[in-house]
């Protein structure tokens, strides 16, 4: 029911298909966020049309409003969104971990309060995972506690083992078979603790392994080591996830590293700010340069804004306050990382994935690689994974 098979490779970069009880997708790939059972502002024709293969939805969310069981009725996702392909659901750990005082963590689970009502709301593994076969999706998610950063490495230890035995209930409370449930690795940007995480999450062998607890507010030169470290021990037969993880440079890096699928509210949320996503950095288009540029947003880019209208235009939608103006700078940007990453994978398939990348970086970064970035592709050509 769930094959990866890796089909091309270049140093630790790969290419692989991913096969799903609702369809087969090709990674590396960017997954645009649904968070309340929709991509803000954007339909699911839109979707397909952009490249989107899996779309994730939020547990935490949708579990409040509207409840799974109205999404059940709808026969999960699919139905209740009208989007066809593969869903991915989150545990709603993250959620949790970023309501802050307004939770209790327990071995049990957590308690929290609604965000919507002030309500007391129990998310235990076993409540989620019956969340996630509500809501039907293709993959779901091992309820885990994200540790918020900085943290104390006892509270990180105590944490990510806390998550392994989350892991355990989670699997014996699982019961649909066409639903594959990733593991999360946990460990902060600590080499020992991620390797600890590691010793107990892999001889669960689930059908992926996704590396949390990472872009929580540390810096990308902590980050990527960590990233280098969990995704060069992972098992090279299974789908790699990145979670919360969506900006341009970090899905090169990612990639370069041998992650296969990211997700992230990004591209929609600095859509709905006025910014659209390019190879030269973000273009802001509040600002006065696009107001009278005749050029759209990108003359190599295939999406509708692109195709149909200019930076003028756009950036007068914007200063109106004119819905169209935030929605099609979305639809850009999602468009735009489904560009990034086809791009990485033909480089992957040509063999020339760390000069593509180079040539991607100098031009995204001005001219000089950052050293975390300029790190990551060493690491590829070094470590084949």
């Amino acid at each position: 029911m769930f094959e990866f098979e890796v089909q091309h490779q270049d140093g630790r970069a790969r290419v692989a298909q991913f096969r799903t009880p609702r369809g087969t997708v090709t990674t590396p790939m960017f997954m645009p966020v649904g968070t309340q059972g929709t991509v803000k502002g954007i339909s699911p024709d839109e979707l397909l049309a952009i490249g989107s293969q899996m779309i994730l939805g939020n547990t935490y969310h949708l579990m409040l409003r509207p409840g799974e069981d109205l999404v059940a009725a709808h026969g999960g996702l699919p139905g209740f969104t009208a989007y066809p392909g593969p869903f991915l659901t989150d545990s709603g750990g993250f959620q949790v971990m970023s309501l802050g005082h307004m939770r209790k963590i327990s071995e049990e689970g957590v308690v929290f309060k609604s965000h919507l009502d002030g309500s007391l709301v129990d998310l235990t593994p076993e409540r989620s995972v019956a969340v996630q076969e509500a809501l039907g999706a293709d993959v779901i998610m091992a309820f885990d506690e994200c540790p918020p950063f900085p943290a104390e490495r006892e509270y990180i230890t105590r944490s990510l083992e806390r998550t392994v035995r989350w892991l355990d209930r989670c699997l014996s409370a699982k019961s649909r078979p066409e639903q594959a449930l990733f593991a999360i690795v946990q460990g902060g940007i600590h080499p020992d603790l991620r390797q600890r995480s590691l010793d107990l999450t892999l001889p669960f062998a689930t059908p992926g392994f996704a590396i949390g607890g990472l872009a929580v507010g540390e810096s990308k030169a902590e980050m990527y080591p960590a990233v280098d470290f969990t995704t060069a021990r992972l098992p090279a037969d299974k789908p790699r996830y990145l979670m919360g993880v969506g900006h341009p440079e970090d899905l090169v890096a990612g990639i370069a590293l041998g992650v296969d699928m990211f997700d992230c509210v990004y591209p929609t949320r600095t859509g709905r700010f006025g910014y659209a996503l390019t190879d030269d950095g973000r273009l802001n288009m509040n600002s006065s340069g696009p107001r009278r540029d005749l050029r759209p947003i990108d003359e190599d880019c295939d999406c509708y804004a692109c195709r149909h209208y200019t930076r003028a235009y756009l950036a007068h939608l914007v200063r109106a306050e004119e819905m169209l103006g935030p929605r099609m700078l979305s639809l850009h940007n999602l468009r735009y990382l489904h560009r990034l990453v086809e791009r990485a994978r033909a480089s992957i398939e040509q063999g020339t994935f760390v000069d593509w990348a180079t040539d991607w970086g100098l031009r995204y970064f001005k001219g000089a690689l950052p050293e975390w970035f300029a790190q990551t592709l060493r690491a590829t050509e070094a470590t084949p994974a």
